[in-house]
């Protein structure tokens, strides 16, 4: 029944919306929703709906940053005005490196990579980088405490890390959230440019991904979508305040914890499956 796709697309809109800004892998978390969760539409459909609800949830990004991220707000000076056109440079900087690789493998990838198996091992592999990271940096101060200080030579750097989430079960703001400590930025810093840095990655990936499904949407199957886009920006609205609220009195080491258990329960549900 269709009424129950539209109960699944809000379903997977609450994943999305949650596992997309916490450093968990939103990709982790929707392949074994998929296994729970299947919604009744044509493979093509699905995987365009999975990349595109992701839209949904960087409109959160942009709402709730519209002032900081845009830089012709009249209540700003015009050294403030500088400094967000430099921001804005420093994300496209960023960019390059994913964006290069995945426009020229992305096929590759997703045939090579995108199985249970790498997905739970990149859940786990990060997990234990995000503990043994945050015990390295436990008495090391940050070098880079405000996005102003943020060169775009480290801009590049972070750029460079968010390749690896390229390989699904990485997650996105989980690499470069990781390159970003190490590199010296606060977790509040590491945290914010990965949030901007989300914008032109998810509208490309979203553009290229519509461009190949074309736009001959059935009303049932833009229904599912635009649910799913909905509650997956009004669910990020609620988990970006939340990680921004908690990584100031804590550190990543639980989601590294979660990340490990997740992925051993991937692991150990495909094989008993099998």
């Amino acid at each position: 029944m269709v009424i129950w796709d539209f109960i699944k697309a809000v379903i997977l809109g609450i994943i999305e919306g949650i596992t997309e800004w916490l450093p968990i892998s939103s990709t982790g978390h929707m392949i074994l929703a998929d296994e729970f969760i299947q919604l009744n539409v044509t493979p093509e459909f699905k995987e365009m709906f999975l990349v595109v609800i992701q839209l949904g949830a960087i409109l959160a990004v942009v709402v709730l940053y519209f002032h900081k991220l845009n830089p012709f707000s009249p209540k700003k000076t015009s050294i403030q005005k500088r400094e967000t056109f430099n921001l804005w440079g420093k994300v496209l900087v960023a960019c390059v490196p994913a964006g290069i690789i995945g426009i020229l493998f992305d096929d590759q990838i997703n045939s090579i990579f995108y199985n249970y198996q790498t997905v739970a091992v990149t859940l786990i592999l990060y997990g234990i980088l995000f503990i043994v990271i945050e015990q390295y940096n436990r008495h090391r101060k940050p070098r880079i405490a405000s996005l102003q200080n943020l060169t775009y030579q480290t801009a590049l750097f972070i750029g460079i890390f968010q390749v690896l989430a390229l390989i699904p079960g990485t997650s996105r703001s989980g690499a470069t959230i990781v390159g970003a400590i190490l590199i010296g930025t606060s977790r509040t810093v590491a945290a914010e440019f990965t949030f901007f840095l989300a914008i032109p990655v998810m509208f490309g990936a979203s553009f290229i991904k519509i461009l190949k499904f074309g736009f001959d949407f059935t009303g049932t199957e833009l229904g599912i979508l635009l649910i799913g886009m909905v509650v997956a920006f009004a669910v990020s609205v609620a988990a970006i305040k939340f990680l921004m609220g908690y990584i100031k009195k804590h550190d990543f080491k639980a989601f590294g914890y979660y990340r490990i258990v997740l992925g051993l329960i991937v692991l150990g549900y495909f094989m008993l499956a099998k």
